[in-house]
């Protein structure tokens, strides 16, 4: 299984991809840890990196297709779970990867985003403590992520689910619409 777990931030989509992850056995590939791991490395790139993640800005493009695609190269060949990638459409275009299975995309209005944002702002996401910082990540989302929706539509890979339940419903409903992807 090669699948992309698309939402806005607070939708669940780390939740989902250590779920899934579970089920289908194979390795979940987060863009924000490897941002921050990449932030925490030392040097000139990494302290630029930390700038953006604490104020919750996009990294170039360049940058997150860098790190993503490395690790698409020691994920095996079982297949893997992309969390928080791609952001923009421009990512989307230079993923270097075999064709992606299937798009999950977790809806949730932005007023449940906020709310999860806030329950797990004090679990050490820099990025989740100041209300700014939120909003721009919703607005960054709306503007960025959200038209890679339009794009994987159109190639017949993306399916909506409603987040907004609980986590094991939302699994449930994620592995129905992967399953009826699939026949």
């Amino acid at each position: 299984m090669r699948l992309v777990l698309l939402g806005p931030p607070g939708s669940g989509k780390g939740t989902q991809a250590a779920a899934l992850a579970r089920h289908f056995n194979v390795p979940v590939i987060s863009s924000g840890e490897l941002l921050r791991g990449r932030a925490a490395g030392g040097g000139e790139e990494s302290r630029h990196v930390a700038e953006l993640l604490v104020r919750g800005e996009l990294v170039p493009d360049e940058l997150a297709v860098t790190v993503v695609n490395e690790a698409l190269k020691g994920a095996g060949t079982d297949g893997y779970i992309i969390e928080g990638f791609p952001r923009t459409v421009a990512q989307a275009e230079h993923l270097d990867a075999p064709p992606i299975d299937a798009v999950v995309h977790l809806a949730v209005p932005d007023e449940v985003a906020r709310d999860r944002i806030a329950g797990r702002s004090g679990h050490g996401r820099s990025d989740d403590a100041r209300r700014d910082i939120v909003e721009r990540r919703l607005r960054d989302y709306h503007s960025e992520t959200e038209p890679l929706l339009d794009l994987y539509g159109r190639r017949g890979v993306l399916r909506s689910v409603d987040g907004g339940q609980t986590l094991e419903a939302v699994t449930a409903e994620i592995l129905r619409a992967l399953d009826a992807h699939r026949r």
